[in-house]
């Protein structure tokens, strides 16, 4: 059996992005979505969502916005602004070699967006997982909390041959968003095609549409509201219920 599992990244992020989302998981394939803890439209996106069933994961973010934490105990993941370094100084300094993530504050900002989604969503998140930044010390920090607390972690799969374990099943990840020509309606159907029988692909998609905040704090953008057309359209959603051997699923079932 081939299992697909479509995942939504950024509840939370803005109220644009969260309207689309909504709309992919009401409306479309969407069953696993992850929640910024920090941001002004993270209520209101999880209200949204909330009443469906779908898997809800931590979607851990140390770079945009400002933290749960006060400032002054994580000062290697804040600016003197007192706000997260944004994602762009990940990854500008992760190519210089350099990662100026200090593991006990990636931890003590972690476990607060921790207690906030058990405040917010009152359970324990499906899953766990990182938001847009490249830095082998918050994954480590992000294991260590998985881990301490029993939780299901996603990690970063950069290789979609190669796969990572996501509890106790093996998952190839796909995230073509922002490649030239992106049709992720194309994308899905070349992952279902290409699946071997027993993989398990999660294809990561951050579907969404455009209000200022999106266009003045992300360069991810029309992919997003491309995703959202091809996440509700109902002849991808009947190709995939055609396919033999192939199983939706969500990370309640990893």
């Amino acid at each position: 059996m081939k299992q697909l599992l479509i995942r939504a990244d950024d509840i939370g992020y803005s109220y644009a992005v969260n309207v689309g989302i909504a709309r992919t998981v009401h409306e479309g394939l969407v069953r696993s979505v992850g929640v910024m803890l920090n941001m002004p439209e993270t209520e209101r996106g999880y209200a949204w969502v909330a009443d469906a069933d779908i898997a809800i994961g931590q979607h851990t973010n140390v770079c945009l916005g400002t933290p749960l934490n006060d400032p002054r105990a994580i000062p290697s993941l804040v600016g003197p602004d007192g706000r997260f370094k944004s994602s762009r100084e990940y990854r500008a300094s992760y190519k210089e070699g350099i990662d100026f993530v200090d593991f006990d504050e990636a931890v003590l900002e972690i476990e607060a967006q921790l207690e906030r989604f058990r405040s917010l969503v009152g359970r324990d998140p499906d899953y766990l997982e990182a938001h847009a930044v490249a830095s082998d010390t918050l994954f480590k920090a992000i294991h260590h909390v998985a881990t301490a607390h029993g939780l299901r972690e996603q990690p970063l799969g950069l290789d979609p041959n190669v796969p990572v374990m996501c509890g106790s099943t093996p998952t190839k990840m796909v995230l073509r968003s922002m490649t030239p020509g992106y049709d992720p309606d194309a994308v899905i159907r070349e992952c279902v095609t290409t699946m071997a029988d027993g993989d398990t692909v999660v294809f990561v998609a951050h579907p969404g549409y455009l209000d200022r905040y999106i266009l003045e704090h992300s360069s991810l953008t029309t992919d997003r509201t491309k995703e959202v057309d091809a996440l509700i359209d109902p002849e991808l959603r009947a190709w995939l219920e055609s396919q033999e051997n192939l199983r939706l699923v969500d990370y309640r079932d990893l």
